[in-house]
């Protein structure tokens, strides 16, 4: 399969669910039982506006290489006429590229880097 011919919203829509998959498990591992409380605690994390903030400042700390941050880019320039009520345009984009880079991750068997990067985000 060749990545770079998969549509980067596949990629984000991927990536979406394994990180999403990560952070309940981070939650569940914490300590957390109930449901509803899971639920709270996981959209600290997997929000457009959270995962915005995640993508800055991982790149601040320049934790990714170029191929990867080419992957970022190619989700975060995606473009699309609508995104969600919730959230502005910038930080939704911002979180598209973080998605895309998942799911990249996830599709190229690349899971020793992909841990590396989750392992940047402190599950409280």
């Amino acid at each position: 399969m060749d990545i770079n011919t998969i549509n980067v919203i596949t990629l984000a829509y991927l990536g979406d669910s394994i990180y999403e998959v990560y952070i309940r498990n981070s939650l569940i591992k914490k300590g957390i039982a109930k449901v509803s409380d899971l639920q709270k605690e996981a959209v600290k994390y997997v929000s457009a506006k959270a995962q915005a903030n995640i993508l800055t400042n991982l790149i601040e700390k320049n934790t990714f290489t170029d191929e990867e941050l080419d992957i970022i880019k190619r989700g975060r320039n995606y473009k699309r006429n609508t995104h969600p009520s919730n959230t502005d345009i910038i930080t939704y984009k911002m979180s598209t590229g973080f998605e895309a880079l998942i799911g990249y991750l996830y599709l190229e068997n690349k899971t020793t880097r992909l841990q590396e990067i989750l392992s940047h985000i402190e599950v409280k």
